[in-house]
C-alpha cells in the first residue's frame, strides 16, 4: 500500500519505537508509577495517531475520486471538442465513437454502426494492428486531404486483438497538398505524337484531296496544342513534339485523351481512319527526363498496334485508347531487314537457343520449328528449350519426334547451362514479357536476346533485346517467321512436318483464317502450301478424342450470358488452359454472343481466356486485370485466388468497360 494510506508514517514509526524503549527503561529501573503514566500517555498517542491517519486517508481518497471525476469530464470534453477529427474504431474497423470535428469533416454524415473502410478504403487495419504502419498520407476525404495518425489501445491485459481499439487522428494537409499540386502542375511534361498510318491513309485518298487531308491532320493537332496552352513542333511529316504543363495532362487523363477520337473522325476522302500513337512523359524534374519517358511510352504505344496514348510517370504506365484493329502493313521491307539482321547474329554466334512461353501452343512451337529448320541448315548448333508437353502440342510433338533430326532438338531448362557458352544467342518466339516467358532466368543469363512476337506490347516487356520484331498487325508469330525465312536463305527448303507446323500455327491464331487475316497471311500460307503443307494434315493436328470433346461441352454448358458476353467457369476436374481457350472459341459460334471469357484453375493459378468477334475489345478488359493480347484474343492469370474471386474481378472489369463505352 502507498505511504499516503499507512496509519504510521516513517517518522511516526521511529517516534513510537523510541517512546517504547524509553518506557521499558523506566520500568527496568523500578519507577513503576512513572512507567504506568508514560504507558498510558503512549497508548493515548497511538490511538490518536491511528485516528488522525484514518481521517487523512479518507480525505485523500475523496480528493482522488473528485479529481478523477473532474479529469474524466475534462478528458471527455477535450476529446469531443478537439480541433482536429478523431475516430475510435474496433479491431475489425467498426466505428465506436467520433468527435464533433469528424462531423464537420464529413459534412454531417452519420458514422455510427458503419465500418471505417466505407469511408477510407486506403486504410489497412491489418498493418495497423501488426504495428507495421501508423501513418497514412494524402488520404482524400470529400474535397480535402488528410494525414491519418493511428494509435492502438489495449482494453484487456491479455492483449488480444479482439480487445484492441484504434484511435485515428486526422491532420488536414489540404493546403500543403494543393501547393505541391500547383508546383507539379506547372512542370513541363512532354508529349510525342505520331500519325502512325499516314502513308497508308494518303494512299487510300484521291490525289487532289490528299493535301487537304494532310492539312486537316496538322490543323487538328495544332488546335489541340492550343487548347492545352502547349508548344507544338512538327519535326517530320508525321511526328510532333508537344511541351505542355502537367496540369493539362491531368485534365486529358480525365477526358481519356479524346484527341484520339477527334483525329479518327477526320474525313476528307480517305478510306482508312487516321490514328495516332502518343507517348507522354511526366513527373520528373527535368524536361530531358520526361522526353526520355515520352520516347519509351510512344515506342510502347506503337508496339501495341497504335491508336492509343501511353503515359509514363516513373515506373507507372497508363494506357488510353487502343479501340481500333491493328492495320496490316503491306510492305515486307521490315521483314527483310529483320531477317538479314537475325542472320548476322546467327552467323556470329556459336550456339543458338529458341524458347517460347509457358504452356506453349501450336503457334509458339510452330514458330520455333520454322526458325530451327533454317538455323540447322546453316550447320549451326541449335536447341529448342521446352518444359513438358501439354495437350495442345502433343500431336505435333509426336509427329516431330518421328523425325530423327528432331530427337535431339529439344532440351529442358536444366540442360541449358551445360550447353550454353559466352557466345550464345537466345531467340524468343511468341512472347515478349517477363511474366509469360518460359524461363526468365535463362533470358537474364544470355547477353544476346532476339524477340519475335505478334502480341501487343505489355508493361513488363523484356528490355535490352539486341533485336526486336514485334508486329501486332500480324495474325501469328508463325506468319512472321514464315516471311522471315524467305529472306534468311536463298531458296529455303522446309520439310513437310516443318511446313505443316508453321501453317498450323497460323490456323490456330486466325481460327482457320477467320480472325486477323490479311493479304500477307494468305501469302505466308501459300508459301507453306508450296512446301507441302496440307490443310488435311493441319486438321489432323486439331482432332480431339471423345473425352476432350465432352469436357469442352461441359465448360460451354456452364456459361452465363449478359450484355452479349458469355462467362464460363471450368469445373474443378478440368485443369487445362488449352481446353479453356477452345471453349472460349466455341462460345463465339453461338448466336448473340459477341465475346466470351473462360476461367480455369490450375494449382494455385487461375487463368482467363478471352475471345471476341471484334465488337467488344477483350484486350482492354483483361489489361485492367494485368493481362493483355489482342482486340479479339487475350488472356491473363492470377495467383493464390479462388475461382469465385476471379469471377468477381472479371465481372467488375467488364462492367467498367461497358460503362466507359469502350465498345
Amino acid at each position: 500500500m502507498d505511504n499516503k494510506y499507512n496509519y504510521f508514517s516513517v517518522n511516526n514509526k521511529i517516534y513510537m519505537v523510541t517512546m517504547a524503549l524509553f518506557i521499558c527503561i523506566i520500568f527496568y529501573y523500578g519507577h513503576f508509577e512513572v512507567g504506568l503514566l508514560a504507558l498510558a500517555l503512549y497508548a493515548i498517542l497511538v490511538v490518536y495517531n491511528i485516528y488522525n491517519s484514518k481521517i487523512k486517508k479518507d480525505e485523500w481518497k475523496k480528493f482522488i475520486e473528485n479529481f478523477s471525476s473532474k479529469l474524466d469530464i475534462a478528458t471527455t470534453s477535450t476529446l469531443v471538442k478537439l480541433p482536429f477529427p478523431l475516430i475510435i474504431i474496433g479491431n475489425v474497423g467498426n466505428i465506436l465513437w467520433y468527435n464533433q470535428s469528424v462531423t464537420s469533416m464529413l459534412e454531417g454524415e452519420d458514422l455510427l454502426n458503419k465500418n471505417i473502410r466505407d469511408i477510407i478504403k486506403e486504410l489497412n487495419l491489418k498493418q495497423i494492428l501488426e504495428g507495421k504502419k501508423n501513418i497514412f498520407s494524402n488520404i482524400k476525404i470529400k474535397d480535402n486531404y488528410y494525414e491519418i495518425y493511428t494509435n492502438i489501445v489495449d482494453t484487456n491485459e491479455n492483449k488480444n486483438d479482439k480487445d484492441k481499439i484504434m484511435l485515428l487522428y486526422f491532420y488536414d494537409i489540404t493546403e500543403k497538398t494543393n501547393l505541391i499540386k500547383g508546383i507539379n502542375g506547372n512542370r513541363e511534361s512532354v508529349m510525342l505524337v505520331e500519325v502512325d498510318n499516314l502513308d497508308d491513309v494518303v494512299k487510300t485518298t484521291e490525289e487532289d484531296k490528299a493535301p487537304l487531308l494532310i492539312a486537316d491532320i496538322e490543323r487538328t493537332i495544332n488546335s489541340y496544342g492550343q487548347s492545352v496552352n502547349a508548344v507544338v513542333k512538327k519535326y517530320t511529316s508525321n511526328k510532333y513534339v508537344i511541351i505542355v504543363q502537367d496540369k493539362y495532362i491531368e485534365k486529358e487523363i480525365e477526358k481519356k485523351f479524346d484527341i484520339l477520337d477527334t483525329v479518327r473522325e477526320i474525313s476528307n476522302g480517305n478510306k482508312l481512319a487516321v490514328t495516332l500513337s502518343v507517348g507522354v512523359g511526366r513527373g520528373e524534374d527535368t524536361p530531358l527526363k520526361n522526353y526520355e519517358f515520352a520516347t519509351s511510352a510512344k515506342e510502347l504505344a506503337l508496339g501495341r498496334g497504335g491508336d492509343q496514348v501511353v503515359v509514363k510517370k516513373g515506373d507507372k504506365l497508363s494506357f488510353f485508347g487502343g479501340k481500333t484493329k491493328e492495320v496490316e502493313k503491306r510492305t515486307k521491307v521490315r521483314a527483310r531487314v529483320i531477317a538479314h539482321a537475325l542472320m548476322d547474329l546467327v552467323n556470329e554466334s556459336n550456339t543458338i537457343f529458341i524458347m517460347g512461353h509457358k504452356n506453349p501452343d501450336v503457334d509458339c512451337l510452330g514458330s520455333a520449328i520454322g526458325l530451327y529448320s533454317i538455323i540447322k541448315s546453316l550447320n549451326k548448333e541449335c536447341y529448342i528449350i521446352l518444359e513438358g508437353i501439354n495437350s495442345a502440342i502433343k500431336t505435333m510433338m509426336d509427329m516431330l519426334l518421328e523425325d530423327a533430326e528432331y530427337k535431339n532438338a529439344f532440351i529442358i531448362s536444366e540442360k541449358f547451362k551445360n550447353v550454353k557458352n559466352s557466345n550464345s544467342l537466345l531467340i524468343l518466339v511468341d512472347v515478349h514479357n517477363e511474366s509469360y516467358v518460359l524461363n526468365y532466368e535463362i533470358v537474364k543469363d544470355v547477353e544476346k536476346v532476339v524477340i519475335i512476337d505478334h502480341h501487343r506490347k505489355s508493361q513488363d516487356f523484356i528490355q535490352g533485346a539486341v533485336l526486336s520484331y514485334m508486329e501486332p498487325y500480324a495474325s501469328s508469330t508463325a506468319e512472321l517467321v514464315t516471311e522471315m525465312i524467305q529472306y534468311m536463305v536463298d531458296k529455303p527448303k522446309l520439310k513437310h512436318i516443318e511446313a505443316v507446323s508453321l501453317l498450323a500455327g497460323i490456323c490456330v491464331d486466325t481460327k482457320n483464317f477467320y480472325f486477323k487475316t490479311g493479304v500477307r497471311t494468305f501469302e505466308a500460307a501459300a508459301f507453306l502450301r508450296r512446301h507441302g503443307a496440307d490443310t488435311m494434315d493441319v486438321k489432323k493436328l486439331f482432332s480431339d478424342n471423345l473425352n476432350i470433346y465432352l469436357k469442352r461441352a461441359e465448360i460451354i454448358r456452364s456459361a452465363q450470358v449478359k450484355n452479349e458476353i458469355a462467362i464460363a467457369v471450368c469445373p474443378p476436374i478440368i485443369e487445362d488452359t488449352v481446353l479453356a481457350a477452345q471453349a472460349a472459341d466455341e462460345l463465339l459460334n453461338i448466336t448473340g454472343i459477341q465475346a466470351s471469357f473462360v476461367i480455369v484453375k490450375i494449382g494455385d493459378e487461375v487463368f482467363i481466356s478471352g475471345r471476341s468477334l471484334g465488337k467488344i475489345n477483350v484486350q482492354l478488359i483483361l489489361e485492367t486485370l494485368g493481362g493483355g493480347g489482342h482486340m479479339t484474343m487475350a488472356g491473363t492469370k492470377f495467383t493464390s485466388l479462388k475461382l469465385e474471386e476471379v469471377a468477381v474481378k472479371l465481372n467488375e472489369a467488364i462492367d467498367k468497360y461497358l460503362r466507359e463505352g469502350e465498345k
